[in-house]
């Protein structure tokens, strides 16, 4: 027992902060500072640079709408990427979806996936030893750099904001190479932060995907312990309209790939509203 409190460090004027009841891990990698803790109300945490990445109480949030949007959405994906997602909780959502061929996961930082087996093995559940996984402890910028033209059909970017180890999935580079590799109807998503109080963040983003990419709009998702309202996820398509379909076209797509009725925060009916934004959110967006 602690019984002292973590202060996550994301804004200097404002943010939220957990009674610690056991520390479990804290490491100082060669990227990132990580903290894992045991909390009253949350579950297992972990922060990574005093800013939060996952708690076990609401983590189906965020992963469920990183995952299930874009893949139902193209409809037919069968080989996904996933740069970052050290937890797990991406690849195990993509491999719930039983079309999914493939899943290649890169995480620059072997201590997260490492620390995130040993304290928090339900994120992933057995998404390791899937035969359609391959997970690669490497740089995601080196790794698109290289990979063949139209290799993948969805690409997943499950990272920390702008700073520090992120930042380099920002850039141009990253995403025109993301572009190149995704095949003719390929999408890629990624996490804009929260805009009410990270608008530069989303606006940014998507005029660097906006050179690449003609379909740039972006969606959302209340992820509780990511304080500040919505948080955005990003949108880039190579086809226009993937986000328009139907609630009953979402409803076939998902009972085809097996998660209908897996979910706790995705439906058919949360799919297709999380695309319409309130103004204060699509102001930072170009026009549709």
């Amino acid at each position: 027992m602690t019984d002292s409190w973590v202060n996550e460090t994301l804004y200097a004027e404002w943010g939220q902060r957990f009674l610690v009841k056991r520390e479990l891990a804290r490491v100082k990698s060669d990227f990132q500072d990580i903290m894992i803790f045991e909390s009253h109300l949350h579950g297992r945490v972990m922060l990574l640079d005093g800013v939060v990445q996952i708690t076990e109480r609401d983590e189906f949030v965020y992963q469920e709408m990183l995952t299930h949007v874009p893949l139902l959405a193209h409809g037919a994906a069968k080989r996904v990427l996933i740069i970052g997602a050290g937890d797990g909780g991406v690849l195990r959502r993509v491999l719930q979806h039983r079309n999914v061929e493939k899943a290649v996961m890169v995480e620059i930082d072997g201590e997260v996936i490492r620390l995130a087996k040993e304290f928090l093995p339900g994120i992933a559940g057995d998404a390791w030893n899937d035969p359609r996984a391959e997970v690669i402890v490497g740089d995601g910028i080196d790794y698109v750099r290289k990979a063949p033209a139209g290799s993948f059909d969805v690409v997943i970017v499950d990272s920390t904001d702008p700073i520090g180890v992120g930042e380099v999935l920002f850039t141009d580079e990253f995403y025109q190479n993301a572009a190149r590799l995704l095949s003719e109807n390929g999408l890629i998503v990624n996490q804009c932060g929260v805009p009410f109080m990270q608008a530069d963040e989303l606006r940014e983003t998507s005029l660097r995907r906006g050179k690449f990419f003609p379909d740039i709009w972006a969606y959302v998702a209340a992820v509780p312990t990511y304080v500040g309202g919505y948080m955005t996820l990003g949108w880039a398509a190579k086809a226009k309209g993937l986000y328009s379909a139907s609630v009953e076209e979402i409803r076939k797509r998902a009972e085809a790939a097996g998660i209908l009725g897996q979910t706790r925060y995705w439906t058919p009916e949360i799919h297709v509203g999380c695309f319409q934004l309130p103004p204060y959110i699509s102001e930072n967006l170009p026009p549709a």
